[in-house]
C-alpha cells in the first residue's frame, strides 16, 4: 500500500515542506545584483570620463607651451624670412645690373683704324629714357634687354662689314642689326672739302662725317640678348652717365685723326 502523510502541508517538515517565501528573494536579488552592475558601470564610466579630461588638460598644457614658445621664436622666423628676401633683392639687382665698362673696354679693342665714331648710346632696356640718345630707331625697339646704338663712318662698306664682324668678338654679344649705311655723293666732296681741310687740325667735322666719296656713314645697333634683363622700377632702366662714358672711351681709342664725339 503507498503511505499518505495526513500531516496538514503548514505543519510539515523536513523536505515535503513547502515553500513558504515565494518568489521574493529571488526577485530581490536580481534587482540588488542589478543595482550592484549599474553601480560598477557608473564608476567605470566616472573613472574613464576622468581619465579623459586628465588627458585633454595635459594636451591643453602641451599646446600652451609649444604656442608660448613659438611665440618667443616667432622673432627668429621673421628675421629669417627678412634675410631670405633681402638676399632674394640683392641676388636679383646683382643679375639685372650690366657690366657696361667691360662693354666699352672691349669695343675700345676691336674698334678698328678705318672706321670713328659720333654717336654712342648705351641702354639697358628697349623703353630706357636715356638722355642724349640717338633716338634708337626700329631694330632697337626689338631687342628688350640692353644694347648698343652705334653711330659712326668708315672708309668704305668693306671697312663697315668688318666692323660689324669685330663687334661679334665682344663679350655677350648675340647679333648686330645695320640699321643704314650709305656712302657720301660726289657734290659733297666738293663743298665741304675746304671745310675739312681747316676742321681736320681741330678733330671736329659735326655730324656729318662723310668727307669723302668713299667713306660710307652707318647706324648699328649691337644686342645682348643673353643678359638679364631689368627690373621694370630699377635704376639700370637710365644709364645716361655710361652713355657719356661709352662717347668719351671710343673717341679716345680711335686712331683716326677725324673722331668726334657726338652729342
Amino acid at each position: 500500500m503507498r503511505p499518505i502523510n495526513l500531516i496538514p502541508p503548514e505543519d510539515r517538515r523536513g523536505d515535503s515542506a513547502p515553500l513558504r517565501t515565494g518568489p521574493l528573494p529571488y526577485i530581490v536579488l536580481g534587482a540588488l545584483v542589478a543595482v550592484l552592475l549599474g553601480v560598477g558601470g557608473i564608476v567605470l564610466l566616472g573613472n574613464q570620463i576622468s581619465e579623459s579630461k586628465d588627458e585633454l588638460a595635459k594636451v591643453e598644457a602641451e599646446d600652451s607651451a609649444a604656442a608660448a614658445r613659438a611665440q618667443q621664436l616667432s622673432a627668429y622666423t621673421r628675421f629669417r624670412d627678412m634675410s631670405e628676401q633681402r638676399v632674394q633683392t640683392v641676388q636679383s639687382l646683382a643679375d639685372s645690373r650690366f657690366d657696361w665698362e667691360r662693354v666699352m673696354r672691349e669695343l675700345s679693342l676691336v674698334l678698328p683704324g678705318s672706321v670713328w665714331l659720333t654717336d654712342l648710346t648705351a641702354s639697358a632696356s628697349a623703353d630706357a629714357n636715356v638722355s642724349g640718345g640717338g633716338g634708337g630707331g626700329s631694330l632697337r625697339s626689338q631687342i628688350p634687354g640692353p644694347a648698343l646704338e652705334i653711330g659712326g663712318c668708315a672708309t668704305g662698306q668693306d671697312a663697315v662689314a668688318g666692323f660689324v664682324t669685330a663687334l661679334k668678338d665682344i663679350d655677350g654679344v648675340t647679333r648686330v642689326g645695320v640699321e643704314s649705311s650709305e656712302l657720301g655723293e660726289e657734290e659733297e666732296e666738293e663743298g665741304e672739302a675746304g671745310a675739312v681741310e681747316t676742321g681736320s687740325n681741330t678733330g671736329s667735322t659735326g655730324d656729318e662725317c662723310r668727307t669723302r666719296e668713299f667713306i660710307a656713314k652707318f647706324s648699328l645697333v649691337v644686342a645682348f640678348d643673353a643678359a638679364p634683363l631689368p627690373p621694370a622700377e630699377g635704376e639700370a632702366a637710365t644709364v645716361a652717365s655710361p652713355t657719356e662714358t661709352a662717347e668719351s672711351t671710343s673717341s679716345e681709342s680711335s686712331n683716326s685723326a677725324e673722331a668726334s664725339a657726338g652729342e
